[in-house]
């Protein structure tokens, strides 16, 4: 079986995560696995694999890009006789259909996002995620969504959750030269004690940084709770005038000095490890949750937006909790309450988030029902 991923960049985030997982189950059953990328950081990753990167613009939605990466796929597909072509973003994906179109390669998708539409235009650009032979939904709540959305492909699609890599993912393999080396990192005092809070996302304003800055200013007004730190973990992938904003935010709310705002980390394990308590205060609904989940296989209890994927992934009050979106009190309240909890208490709700990811969201059973999906295809009438 050979199988090409398109995806419009090989960096950080849930979509190329799951490309190089399923890169490494492709090869694992003897096949080949080609990724069509602009590339990116994870670049590497996958050449370990054993996967093959077809480098192309495959970011860009110019018109003219999107009829020349056709041309490209189409070349790419019969040069290595391609069985599946697979595609995770929208721009992309329409260059890979018509390519598919033309070859008689099969098409799946994976529709990673709401991909919310306000126009018959946008609705119809959307529509691609939705046309292929399966159509993959990481959650519950985007097979809702795609019903809503896209009636015409609700018989093909197939939800299959994303997963964690419970290798990577495990709190017994984080040693203290890795929790050292965050510290020092992230210019945390190793002699403060006080609660640490971990937002890890890339940084725009849907993620829910604002909120979590103001949460934490009314943390700081409430005697009975000792303030916590926050560290907000992710790319500003170019936005220096929302960077600017946060911190402009965290003075105005008198807690720059409880606020560190790092960048991309390579070691998120670690960084869920050191921490408390994990906050995903996502404005939008999150399509899955993949931060939400790696966070629980490390034990770790998360406050989560109650909308959207998080809604599988965190189950309230027993696996962490969910609030309002774009609640700054209701988040705080929420944090105040987690902190409250005896130590012993707080580690049962970690130990019951690692028991729910194992159960529904590892790694291993994304790979198999990925494949089963793919097999499917292949066998199915033409």
């Amino acid at each position: 079986m050979i199988v090409l991923q398109v995806i419009p960049e090989l960096d950080a985030g849930g979509a190329e995560r799951t490309t190089l997982e399923i890169a490494e189950a492709v090869i694992a059953e003897g096949g080949r696995a080609l990724v069509a990328s602009a590339g990116g950081r994870l670049e590497d990753e996958l050449a370990a694999l054993g996967g093959e990167l077809i480098r192309m613009p495959a970011a860009s939605k110019n018109p003219l890009d999107l009829w020349r990466n056709m041309h490209r796929l189409v070349a790419t597909i019969r040069s290595e006789a391609v069985d599946i072509v697979h595609a995770r973003s929208r721009a992309p994906a329409w260059s890979a259909k018509w390519a598919c179109d033309r070859t008689g390669a099969h098409f799946v998708t994976t529709y990673h996002g709401t991909y919310n539409a306000r126009s018959a235009l946008k609705r119809q650009y959307n529509s691609v995620m939705a046309r292929g032979e399966r159509v993959i939904a990481n959650s519950e709540f985007i097979r809702d969504h795609i019903a809503t959305e896209h009636p015409f492909a609700t018989s093909r699609v197939r939800v299959i959750p994303r997963g964690v890599d419970l290798v990577r993912f495990d709190p017994e393999a984080v040693g203290e030269d890795r929790l050292a080396a965050l510290r020092q990192a992230w210019a945390l005092d190793p002699q403060d004690q006080s609660p640490l809070l971990l937002l890890p996302a890339r940084l725009t304003g849907w993620k829910g940084q604002r909120e979590a800055i103001r949460a934490l200013g009314r943390l700081q007004d409430d005697p009975e709770v000792e303030t916590p730190r926050l560290v907000l973990a992710g790319d500003a992938q170019g936005r220096q005038t929302y960077v600017e904003e946060l911190q402009a935010l965290a003075t105005s709310e008198h807690v720059a000095g409880r606020v560190s705002i790092v960048g991309h980390c390579s070691d998120m394990p670690a960084a869920m490890a050191l921490c408390d308590l994990v906050l995903t205060p996502s404005n939008e609904p999150e399509a899955f949750g993949r931060t939400a989940a790696e966070a629980g296989a490390m034990l770790k209890p998360v406050i989560a937006a109650d909308h959207g994927g998080a809604r599988e992934v965190v189950l309230h009050g027993e696996t962490g909790w969910r609030v309002s979106p774009g609640d700054p009190a209701a988040l705080a309240a929420a944090v105040a309450g987690a902190l409250a909890l005896a130590p012993e208490d707080r580690e049962a709700v970690g130990q019951r988030a690692r028991a729910h990811v194992i159960a529904e969201f590892s790694t291993v059973s994304l790979q198999a029902s990925t494949l089963r999906v793919y097999h499917e295809v292949l066998n199915s009438p033409s």
